[in-house]
């Protein structure tokens, strides 16, 4: 049985798509004024986390009163709020684990949610992980054979080198293939492509592989 693990970080609000396309059964979590964005949508959280450095003390009591279990940190902390969320949710075992509300506003941000994925952890786990905006979905993935099917919605597909370099990747049903090429940190090789047929495949020997699933505006 799928077990579906949805989290709503706090960033911007334009960045994050339709949540009720999303009802599918399961388990909502928002994190720090995350939990507003899902309020907001007609989703109570089944929990919240983070320091709530960044609400007021009246919405910090909506909080308190809307989600029946809070977890509530000390706001000087090693973690980020989205990654003490991400922790607890691949400990519940999910089959899939969606992101919202990691992308755009601060770089710093962005960027730091972005490389969560890389943490051999969550790098590590038989768990789908996917971060996810109005425009992109990016998910990471360790050497190995992978099918990938066509979304009308999502047209491009990038892949991107997050080590030092990744070997003999082979790119199949693509609008350009690739044939046992080796493609280093840094190289654009491998950004915009297209899937011309309902179901491609991609592999690779060594390496970390970031893919970027996404649309124009």
């Amino acid at each position: 049985m799928n077990k579906i693990v949805c989290i709503v970080a706090g960033g911007p609000s334009v960045y994050i798509p339709n949540l009720q396309e999303f009802k599918d059964p399961c388990i909502w979590v928002g994190v720090d004024y995350g939990v507003f964005y899902l309020l907001e949508n007609g989703i109570n959280p089944d929990f919240a986390f983070g320091d709530f450095d960044s609400v007021s003390d009246s919405e910090r009591s909506i909080i308190r009163n809307k989600v029946k279990n809070v977890m509530e940190y000390n706001p000087e902390k090693d973690e980020t709020d989205l990654e003490l969320a991400l922790q607890w949710a691949l400990q519940t075992t999910p089959t899939k684990i969606l992101i919202f509300g990691a992308t755009g506003g601060r770089a710093d941000h962005y960027f730091a949610n972005a490389f969560l994925l890389i943490r051999e952890e969550f790098l590590q786990s038989d768990c789908e992980i996917e971060i996810v905006d109005c425009q992109n979905k990016i998910s990471t993935y360790t050497p190995g054979t992978y099918k990938i099917h066509q979304l009308n919605s999502f047209k491009y597909v990038s892949f991107l080198p997050l080590s030092t370099e990744v070997t003999n990747i082979n790119l199949t049903g693509f609008k350009y293939p690739l044939s046992n090429k080796c493609i280093k940190q840094g190289t654009t090789l491998c950004i915009s492509n297209e899937l011309l047929e309902e179901i491609g495949t991609f592999s690779f020997s060594s390496g970390i592989l970031m893919m970027i699933r996404s649309k124009d505006v």
